[in-house]
């Protein structure tokens, strides 16, 4: 019989890693509610039950820190930063779902989780269990024994690692795991406050402990230390006893290991998909129900070895009620009315009325109803997701809820154009509201037969994406969310993505129609939720007068596309394989040695241990190799060259990969151009995306980039192309909405504002600025907009960590309305939830007022930061709409292509350059006015590198 398996978690070191891994991409519901540690958290569970099949599983939680530790020492874990809210109210969900899968939750007042599974595995241990100790956490590494291992999750792309007694001696450099607690003990936690030896870092702590062994052995023999270390140890022997003491796992906490109610049994599945739909964890959902309700190793667990009563059911955590302009605007009715615990209504749990609509009578009879109404829904289904080439199989329409009509189109070309044309009166009837969801796809797919869209639309996306912007907002996520129905998936219709995935021409009519039909009423149900919402959160204006207008331009510039000279890229290509291997054979023989340079602890070994870059303090990662991060690289490359040429290896192969390589492949075969998709909801500042390809992120600062934007060239021989550029466009908008009077003077006279900054700052004319002065200045000018710290200018300049703080000490007093508009900016978030751009785009900051410091400096920099780099994505578009009216209107044959940012790209026709140069100026200058001017720079050539 094989020796069964005891897992423990440690609860909030995978609460705290979850959390901080979406850190910078937090996942929010659509209640506000940020769901990032629950998701981690279960994401780490469900990973171990997935891989290890565990037989038995219990999760360790503290619950008011550890009183003997505070007896002894009233400054323990003294000075951790207050728990973030989100991990607050992640708890009792967490622990309502373990309860719906009858985990235990191990809890004793007074102790720590560490002491609960230090106990719990040697009690396991000694009952014949292997034990694994499920966390990061280093410390647990002095439990370690034959039986007992610690068990570290996978993360950012690392496999998990499995320490047992070799692993953590090799990784301590020690003897035996009990002394972890010595070294623990010697070098101390700045994490829990525990003091240790003054003096002894990780390298001293592992030193001492290869020549005495232990504390005591240390602290009784410190004649044999030198100088300062001697000293410093003598002095504070008592507090190497005590860190040693607060170090030590406890091994005697009032907790049995019950074999029965410790079992992994099979979930109560209706509880935890009713909390999964609560959180709105669809994929979790998916993904649990396959694992548990499906999965062989579960089918014949005995369900009555569930003990019951043994732990608390955890409670709901009370949710807040916020201000009626935060949360409250998402669209939810009050708590005790809304929804809670039950399944979506579906197909065929709902009345509904869809009917296929074929034939010249009831075509005609349908679209005169249609001409009748003021607004109305309409999908469309195609081949596949490429607009450029994807045919129509079909169009839906509805206008009533549960009510939709299914008009099929046929395959041949002729027949279905004479189908399409009969439903121009209504696409091209200016008076009937037209809506949709991602309603840009169907206007390109429309256009391909020939027919615009007139009147006015409203797309649901855009919409829910104005009102929630942090939110994911395609139509399955907000039917489930808003109108607790989910839709038919396409997948059971087509099946997954593949080459067997079959074409929606090949789908039943019966079949088709219902999804298609339901689409359309879905969508039409959506905009009677979003609609009044956009009202109350103010955003109705933004959506009616830019984003909406925006979908038609964004449509029009991605079927236009833009040429590529597919041979200047495949001559670039050869040109860099062949330095791309001379850099190699370079940097081989710079190391003595040859080795896989895309290997991050490979090249660690080298730079590191074999040539000792950087002197002895460099980081390393969690799983204990050296972190050679860009960050990292950038820092040391004036130590060495063969840092600086793997600086230039790596940008050429990302270069020539992504780009090089890449964009010839993405070319249509139809229209011989690159058509870009510009995305409208993704960046909740409301900048543009770009995908496929994405244009946004050829590099413009090194050669190499420059270099790929030349690919790009004019439509032929009778256009160039024109490069129209804002110039410096967020510290105008900054000095605009600051009113600070010396920077708005300085764009106003023309002035170089970052050699006007530096004059300034650094009490020098204008003229005697230096080049460095200049530089450091408008890193500054820059960086103030994301918060820049004297840490963080020191890391961009020459400049050290004092002289640092002092420029930006210096920078306030030259700007001090600039301090006091960031200020503001932070204290009416605080005030209302959110700041907003010029045109009323909101970005909510739930955690502006976290307690948390790491936490709630992030929402400040986003209060101040937002507003700059919204308003600057505001104006550029309302100058898009602009110059694209003007050109539709007059018939213009140049056309607008790209935006890039701050950037808009054009083919100009020779014979129209002299006269559009100053529209385009004048539109993009005067798209909105402020305090201080806009100003554009332009300019033309054969490719995109010349006209830039």
């Amino acid at each position: 019989m094989s020796q069964k398996r005891l897992f423990l978690l440690d609860a909030y070191a995978l609460i705290f890693r979850g959390y901080y891994a979406f850190i910078k991409n937090p996942r929010i519901n659509s209640k506000g509610m940020d769901t990032s540690a629950i998701m981690g958290f279960m994401n780490s569970l469900m990973d171990v039950i997935k891989r290890e099949k565990p037989d038995h599983l219990a999760v360790a939680f503290d619950k008011g820190g550890s009183d003997y530790r505070l007896e002894m020492f009233t400054d323990y874990k003294a000075n951790r930063d207050e728990t973030p809210e989100a991990i607050k109210i992640a708890v009792p969900y967490i622990q309502a779902l373990l309860n719906a899968m009858h985990i235990p939750i191990i809890e004793k007042a007074g102790f720590e989780a560490d002491d609960l599974i230090g106990t719990l595995a040697k009690k396991a241990e000694q009952k014949g269990y292997k034990v694994y100790m499920v966390t990061p956490d280093k410390d647990f590494g002095q439990l370690v024994s034959e039986n007992i291992f610690m068990y570290r999750p996978a993360r950012m792309g690392n496999d998990i690692e499995i320490w047992g007694v070799e692993e953590v001696k090799q990784k301590f450099e020690i003897t035996d795991p009990l002394q972890v607690i010595d070294f623990l003990g010697m070098m101390g936690d700045a994490v829990d406050n525990i003091p240790g030896l003054p003096g002894v870092g990780e390298k001293t702590a592992k030193k001492l402990l290869a020549e005495f062994g232990s504390m005591e052995n240390l602290l009784a023999n410190t004649d044999k230390l030198k100088g300062a270390l001697k000293e410093k140890i003598e002095a504070n022997k008592e507090q190497g006893i005590l860190s040693k003491k607060l170090a030590t796992i406890l091994l005697d906490c009032p907790v049995e290991f019950d074999e029965d109610s410790f079992e992994l049994t099979r979930p109560d599945i209706e509880k935890t998909d009713a909390l999964f739909q609560e959180l709105e964890f669809r994929q979790m959902k998916t993904q649990f129900d396959k694992l548990f309700g499906s999965g062989k190793e579960y089918d014949e667990i005995d369900t009555t070895t569930v003990a019951t009563g043994s732990t608390p059911v955890a409670k709901k955590a009370p949710a807040k009620k916020a201000p009626e302009n935060q949360m409250d605007l998402f669209g939810f009715v009050d708590e005790e009315d809304a929804p809670t615990f039950s399944n979506y209504a579906t197909l065929a749990t709902t009345s509904h009325f869809y009917q296929i609509v074929q034939g010249d009578l009831p075509v005609k009879l349908l679209l005169q109803n249609m001409l009748n109404q003021s607004s109305v829904c309409f999908d469309t289904e195609t081949t596949g997701i490429d607009a450029n080439v994807a045919e129509l199989v079909g169009m839906s329409f509805a206008w009533e809820k549960g009510k939709a009509f299914y008009v099929p189109v046929p395959e041949n070309r002729d027949e279905a154009q004479t189908l399409v044309d009969k439903f121009r009166p209504f696409f091209e009837n200016e008076t009937i509201e037209k809506i949709g969801q991602n309603i840009k796809y169907d206007l390109k797919i429309l256009a391909n037969y020939g027919v615009s869209i007139q009147g006015k639309v409203f797309d649901t996306m855009i919409a829910h994406y104005l009102i929630n912007p942090d939110m994911r907002h395609n139509m399955d996520v907000l039917s489930e969310t808003y109108l607790q129905y989910s839709p038919q998936s396409i997948e059971t219709l087509i099946g997954k993505k593949g080459k067997n995935q079959l074409s929606m021409r090949d789908v039943p009519l019966e079949a088709i129609k219902e999804y298609a039909a339901e689409d359309a009423d879905i969508t039409f149900q959506l905009k009677e939720h979003f609609q009044p919402i956009l009202e109350r959160v103010g955003t109705k204006k933004l959506f009616d007068e830019i984003e909406i207008p925006l979908v038609q331009v964004l449509a029009d510039m991605e079927r236009e596309g833009i040429r590529l000279d597919v041979d200047y890229l495949k001559s670039m290509s050869t040109d860099m394989a062949v330095e791309v291997k001379a850099l190699e054979q370079k940097i081989y023989e710079a190391a003595g040695e040859t080795f896989n340079l895309a290997s991050p602890k490979q090249l660690g070994d080298v730079l590191f241990d074999k040539l000792k870059i950087g002197g002895s303090k460099q980081k390393k990662t969690k799983t204990g190799q050296y972190a050679t991060g860009e960050e990292v690289l950038s820092y040391l490359a004036n130590e060495h060259q063969i840092v600086r040429d793997i600086l230039e290896w790596r940008q050429l192969v990302k270069l020539q990969s992504t780009y090089v390589d890449a964009l010839p492949n993405q070319v249509d075969p139809k229209t011989l151009r690159v058509h870009t998709d510009y995305m409208q909801t993704v960046a909740a500042t409301g900048r543009l995306s770009s995908n496929n390809p994405n244009l946004q992120n050829i590099p413009i600062r090194t050669e190499r980039g420059r270099q790929i934007r030349k690919a790009f060239v004019a439509k032929n021989e009778d256009y160039v192309l024109l490069s129209a550029d804002y110039s410096q466009i967020e510290l105008r908008i900054i000095a605009a909405l600051s009113g600070e009077e010396n920077m708005i003077k300085a764009f106003q006279n023309n002035e170089d504002i970052h050699r006007s900054t530096a004059a300034k700052v650094f009490n020098v004319a204008l003229e005697e600025v230096t080049k460095e002065q200049r530089s450091n200045a408008k890193t500054v000018n820059f960086g103030i907009i994301y918060g820049v710290s004297a840490f963080g200018l020191s890391n961009q300049t020459n400049l050290s960590r004092s002289e640092s703080a002092a420029l930006i000490d210096a920078y306030y007093q030259t700007y001090p309305k600039l301090k006091s508009y960031m200020q503001n900016q932070v204290d009416f978030a605080r005030e209302n939830g959110f700041v907003e751009t010029i045109s009323g785009r909101r970005r909510y900051l739930k955690d502006i007022n976290s307690a948390n410091a790491v936490v709630r400096g992030a929402a400040e920099r986003n209060a101040v930061n937002a507003p700059i780099q919204g308003s600057a994505a505001d104006i550029i578009k309302i100058a898009m709409i602009n110059i694209h009216r003007k050109l539709k209107t007059d018939n213009w044959q140049s056309k607008m292509l790209l935006q890039v940012h701050d950037e808009l790209v054009f083919d100009v026709h020779k014979s129209e350059l002299e006269r559009i140069q100053p529209l385009i100026k004048h539109e993009m200058e005067n798209a909105f006015q402020m305090a201080v001017p806009l100003e554009v720079e332009m300019g033309y050539g054969v490719d995109w590198l010349e006209a830039h």
